[in-house]
């Protein structure tokens, strides 16, 4: 195994012959067509490795139709008893779509999950400083889960690290996947969810690299949270898949460099970036 700073040099090398080979690409393109024909080549019988069919992922955030109206709409009469919408639901299932990721998306940064558990009739209605809307939360976390089996896919749970902290990112992985006995999963199981989701994937945050962020931060800022989150995560289950934030888009003045700082801080504590 590597070294925290073996790999994050291998990856700098890397990305940088990355950049500039597709520097080189854009520069023969832009030459036109005298350019020389370019030719690939596939061996299909030489195996690289695994693909892990989590890429097939998908997505979900409260923004538009994507949840309400979307795959939930009470009263609809294409929803079951749940209000989720059968059509939609199947069709993620015949799609064998693996794992979803929610709740965002930019909405993550801002939305505290405590507002969108127990009796829906209890719950907040709160600005939304994400997209600028209302959210009423009468969708939230237990609703994501009953979806999620309904739709036959893995939850890939996203945490506010905007307006978050690590603590409150520990007490969401204990309501999900402690079994009883604690404060959060006593809750959890108070809300009519006995037994614990297992949630295995979860994401630190959102886009933290972007000024549109709620809460955007540095690198070194957000690595240093990330880490802490991680500590305090892998204490109350130390067997889930932490999944840190990359650089957003290669448009990004700090692209790369993003990368490297956040995994100078945090490699010990995350799987993936």
């Amino acid at each position: 195994m590597k070294s925290r700073r073996e790999f994050v040099k291998t990856a700098a090398v890397a990305g940088a012959g990355l950049a500039a080979n597709l520097g080189l690409a854009r520069k023969a393109w832009s030459q036109g067509t005298n350019s020389a024909t370019a030719r690939i080549y596939l061996d299909t019988r030489r195996t690289i490795g695994t693909v892990d069919r989590n890429i097939f992922g998908s997505f979900l955030e409260h923004l538009g139709r994507a949840i309400y109206e979307g795959i939930y709409e009470p009263g609809s009469k294409l929803a079951d008893a749940n209000g989720f919408r059968t059509d939609v639901a199947n069709e993620i299932k015949t799609m064998g779509v693996p794992i979803v990721r929610y709740p965002g998306g930019n909405f993550v940064s801002g939305y505290h999950w405590l507002d969108g558990v127990g009796p829906k009739e209890k719950r907040p209605r709160m600005v939304e400083k994400a997209w600028n809307s209302i959210e009423t939360n009468q969708f939230g976390l237990n609703e994501f889960m009953a979806w999620c089996k309904t739709a036959g896919t893995a939850p890939l749970m996203g945490m506010n690290f905007g307006t978050g902290t690590a603590e409150q990112a520990a007490a969401l992985l204990e309501y999900c996947n402690a079994e009883r006995g604690t404060k959060w999963s006593d809750l959890r199981r108070e809300h009519g969810a006995e037994k614990p989701y297992n949630v295995k994937h979860w994401c630190l945050g959102n886009e933290m690299d972007g000024p549109w962020q709620i809460g955007h931060m540095t690198a070194t800022q957000y690595g240093q949270i990330a880490a802490d989150a991680g500590r305090q995560m892998r204490a109350v289950d130390p067997s889930v898949k932490l999944i840190a934030c990359g650089s957003s888009t290669t448009f990004m003045p700090t692209y790369l460099e993003w990368d490297r700082e956040v995994l100078e801080q945090c490699y010990e504590y995350v799987d993936a970036i």
